[in-house]
Formats: structure tokens, sequence, C-alpha cells
């Protein structure tokens, strides 16, 4: 429990770090940020494959096929029900950290209020992934998550900034983002430690949040600055690594 405790609090902390980064580094370069982003795309496509979508196959018996691909498709649609309602990064407030004019608090209170409701999901990814009793696995899927949280932190700094917060509400703001992710990583946890019978489903249904996330919010994001070529790059370096991880480790 205290190492899910402690990664609770590291996946939710990264979103602090990369504010942090943010305000220190405010001027960063799109192909920067892009990289880093594309690279955590990366690592989460593996991730969500080896450490959620393929332990669901393997603990879902005769009907494992079956109850994966459901999971994975209400995972996507959760997510889909949620942008309905709160879109999230290149749906919102200039998620590309550019100063508009007529930026308002209450639009990048939304914004950020967005990225706290997706971080929930994704928190549950993180949790759901201690269930397959891989601690290994589950520090990858950790580790992936929280590296996408970095530049995502590094993101909703300027806005708010450049809409007239002061400097100490931001760094609260985005920390509570990071506190939603926390919450959801101890819920993922303790769903699936309650009834093993749910471990199936639930490491379906959080790797399919993670595909999601990746296609329809990670990709385009960091294709559209024009430094798609080096993304795509990074993404297959990340998806390299964390297969080499899982390989090594397995």
């Amino acid at each position: 429990m205290e190492l899910v405790l402690l990664t609770a609090l590291g996946v939710g902390g990264a979103t602090l770090i990369g504010a942090i980064i943010g305000f220190v580094f405010k001027n960063l370069s799109h192909k920067f940020s892009d990289i880093v982003l594309s690279f955590a795309a990366g690592v989460m496509l593996a991730a969500s494959f080896f450490g959620l979508i393929m332990p669901s196959l393997d603990h879902g018996g005769e009907l494992g096929i079956i109850t994966t691909v459901i999971g994975i498709f209400c995972g996507a649609i959760c997510l889909n029900l949620i942008d309905k309602l709160v879109p999230h990064l290149h749906k919102l407030a200039g998620a590309d950290g550019e100063k508009h004019a007529d930026s308002n608090i209450n639009k990048i209170l939304l914004f950020v209020f967005a990225i706290a409701i997706h971080n929930l999901p994704e928190g549950i990814a993180a949790g759901v992934g201690f269930g397959s009793e891989n601690t290994a696995e589950a520090l990858i899927i950790a580790g992936g998550i929280a590296l996408q949280n970095i530049p995502e932190g590094m993101v909703i700094i300027a806005p708010m900034l450049a809409a007239g917060i002061s400097k100490k509400r931001t760094l609260l703001y985005a920390s509570l983002t990071g506190v939603i992710e926390v919450v959801g990583t101890l819920l993922g946890y303790f769903a699936v430690s309650f009834s093993s019978a749910v471990l199936p489903f639930a490491l379906a249904f959080a790797g399919g949040t993670m595909l999601y996330v990746i296609s329809d919010e990670m990709i385009p994001e960091t294709h559209s600055h024009g430094s798609e070529r080096g993304a795509t790059y990074a993404l297959l370096f990340g998806f390299c690594l964390m297969m080499a991880f899982d390989f090594l480790l397995g």
C-alpha cells in the first residue's frame, strides 16, 4: 500500500513539477515540448499495451478477448463523453500557451478544470495497474502517465498568468489538477483490490482511456506545430524504451 501511495503522489506531483518548469522556463519552444510530449505518448502506448491490455487478456479466462475489447471501448467512450462536457488541451483556452488579449479568468479556470477532470481516469489507470500484481508493470504505467503530466503542467501556467491570476493561485490550481490524479490512482487500486473479478475489465478500461488520450490529444497536439517528424521518432523511442524495460523486467 505504501508503494501505491508513493506512486500516486509521484504521478500527481509530476504535474506540479511541470508547472514549476513552466514558471522557470516561460519561453520553451513548441518543438521541445512536442518532443517531450511525444516521448511520453510512446511510453504510455507501450504501458497501455504491455501493462494493461495484455494482462487483461491473461486474467480474462475463456472470455478474455471479449472482456478486453469491451473494456477498451468503454474506456475510450468514457473519455469521449467527458470531452463532450469539458474539452481538453488543444480544444480549450489556447493550450499552446499564447497570450490572447481576450482571455478571461473564467475561461482559463474552465481550461484548468478540464485538465483536472481528464486526470481522474488517467490516475485510475495508474492505480489499476497494481491490480495485476506485477509491480514492475504498474510502475512503468505510472511512469508513463507521470511523464505525460510534466508537459501538461507546463502548458497550464502561461494561460493563467496571462489572465491575471497571481503566481500563488496559479501554482495552487496546477497542484489541484495533480491532486485529482492522486485520488484517481487510489480509486483504481482499491477498485481492483476489493474484487478480482473486475480486474480484466478494469485493466482493459484503463488501457482504453490511455489509448484514447494518446490518439485524440497527444498525437494531434505534437503534430500541429511543424515538428511532426521529430515527434514521430520521439514516440517510437519512448515506445521501444518501455518495451525494452518490459522485456528485461518480465
